[in-house]
């Protein structure tokens, strides 16, 4: 499988992790638009950053993380459902530097007034907005940082990606539930797990399968490995989602629509998927009927 989430427990102690790949799916998103090649590896390094928070989360819903900004850059988003579904997007100006850079931090450092947002949206439940400050040289590092400061659970978190395909890795550190259990622990084990994670490298978190990257880096603990999930690309637009948003704007905003455009087309910037609303069917939204 090349678009997957394992996750990974180190057994006798309270760490846990998740490795990330994603592929066919990250290709799937990158052609919808023509992005530049910096773009291109932010999103990808943002839908693996999206995967692995989704698994910390113990909820049915979404979570997605959103940069906005001023300059070029206007703001990006990826997100990722209980389900493993993913997707993104991203919108900004031509920019010289972002067409001749292969990395996300180019595109971090030309930020103006820079602002990444996590939201949590559970099907059931009050909708929850972190705002994490973007003033490291990466986005993992930024992450790290809001875990460590608001979440206060001690996680490293290494991401990369290219045009083809997108890897991450998280670990963390959980809470002990007593003092026993604490005395049981090896005290240095985060350490040491920290400083292996930190050697993993771009190219073999990219590259390499799920099962190869947890034996290089953690060969002398033992891991165990529950099943693997799936990630896939996945769409949440429906006509019904449009037909909402027609309702939102009002009927002098729709009547005024129609007289340029009839039917009326909307169209999806996720997936590319159209949807038509005729002026019967606009109207009818609001209890009109056409005579």
């Amino acid at each position: 499988m090349t678009d997957i989430r394992q996750r990974f427990y180190i057994e006798n102690c309270p760490i846990r992790g998740e490795v990330v790949h994603l592929e066919h799916t990250l290709q799937t998103i990158l052609a919808q638009r023509d992005y530049a090649p910096a773009i291109q590896v932010l999103l990808g390094e943002m839908l693996s950053a999206t995967a692995l928070l989704a698994s910390t989360l113990k909820i049915r819903g979404r979570i997605s993380l959103q940069i906005q900004a001023e300059g070029s850059f206007k703001w990006a988003m990826a997100e990722c459902s209980h389900l493993g579904e993913v997707r993104a997007l991203a919108e900004y100006e031509p920019d010289l530097r972002f067409a001749s850079a292969s990395n996300s931090s180019t595109v971090l450092e030309t930020l103006l007034n820079p602002v990444l947002f996590i939201n949590i949206e559970p099907e059931h439940g009050e909708r929850y907005q972190g705002i994490v400050p973007l003033d490291k040289a990466t986005l993992a590092e930024c992450l790290v940082q809001y875990y460590d400061l608001s979440a206060q659970i001690p996680t490293r978190i290494v991401l990369a990606a290219t045009a083809q395909r997108a890897g991450g890795l998280l670990i963390q550190l959980l809470p002990r539930n007593d003092e026993d259990e604490q005395q049981l622990v090896d005290e240095d084990i985060w350490p040491r797990l920290t400083l292996l994670t930190e050697t993993l490298k771009a190219e073999e978190l990219t590259d390499l399968p799920a099962e190869e990257i947890l034996f290089r880096l953690y060969n002398e603990e033992q891991v165990r490995l529950p099943a693997v999930e799936a990630l896939k690309f996945a769409c949440t637009c429906s006509k019904e989602r449009c037909a909402n948003a027609l309702i939102q704007i009002g009927v002098d905003a729709v009547n005024e629509t129609l007289e340029h455009q009839n039917p009326i087309v909307m169209n999806c910037q996720f997936c590319a998927a159209t949807y038509q609303f005729t002026a019967e069917e606009a109207l009818g939204l609001f209890g009109k009927h056409l005579s």
